[in-house]
């Protein structure tokens, strides 16, 4: 596997505002993990942006940390701008190798549904990521999700049919549903529904009441033996 890495700066956090480093292309960071003392580092914005698309956040990415030392870590948050997007805070996890961890990993849709293709349904992504444990060593950066096997409507793709090596574990529930096809709407049946005319219940129940009191009257009105 190609190894991500990425280069890092010392902060000093009075010196260093937020808003100053983004106007001048850089990036403040926090480098945390178990056991050890948070890092406070800036980032050049280009740099990390090309290291993002690469890795996402569920691949190891070797960030140099400003004394010279190499950490494994995970990008475990971005903040972005709210109005141009652009990442204006990142925090980073330092990740032991020897320890196996739990991590969220995007799932991407591969193949071509016949449901879809000829039965003219439409494809509904239930999931788009599920969570899995592993070393980071063997986490994955995407899981394949093969819609091949949406044949027709009643097809569906469950957690556990997800082809994973044997070194990773998936978290989430085994029988929830990953992707299905849903039908075409058939707009003629619809309208045709819509337009079919409504009883008006009130009026029965009316209509029952008066045929009652009808009954009820007409009895009060016959003659009673003698």
């Amino acid at each position: 596997m190609e190894k991500i890495q990425l280069k890092s700066s010392a902060r000093n956090l009075e010196a260093d505002r937020a808003e100053k480093l983004n106007q001048a292309g850089q990036i403040p960071a926090e480098l945390y993990g178990h056991n050890i003392a948070n890092l406070h580092i800036t980032l050049d914005r280009g740099e990390f942006e090309r290291v993002l698309r690469k890795a996402g956040e569920s691949t190891i990415v070797e960030l140099t940390a400003p004394d010279g030392q190499v950490r494994n870590v995970l990008i475990h948050d971005v903040q972005r701008h709210y109005l141009s997007s652009q990442p204006i805070h990142v925090d980073f996890y330092e990740v032991k190798m020897t320890e196996r961890l739990t991590a969220t990993v995007a799932l991407e849709y591969v193949g071509e549904s016949k449901a879809v293709r000829e039965g003219g349904g439409t494809l509904v992504k239930v999931l788009t990521e599920v969570e899995v444990e592993c070393l980071p060593a063997d986490l994955p950066h995407n899981i394949e999700v093969d819609i091949t096997s949406l044949t027709d409507f009643d097809k569906a793709i469950l957690v556990k049919d997800l082809k994973v090596s044997d070194k990773v574990d998936i978290k989430t529930d085994a029988e929830e549903t990953v992707a299905k096809v849903q039908p075409p709407r058939n707009v003629e049946a619809e309208l045709a529904a819509e337009a079919a005319p409504v009883m008006d219940v009130s009026q029965v129940e009316v209509v029952g009441a008066e045929a009652k009191a009808d009954e009820e009257a007409a009895a009060e009105n016959e003659p009673k033996e003698k």
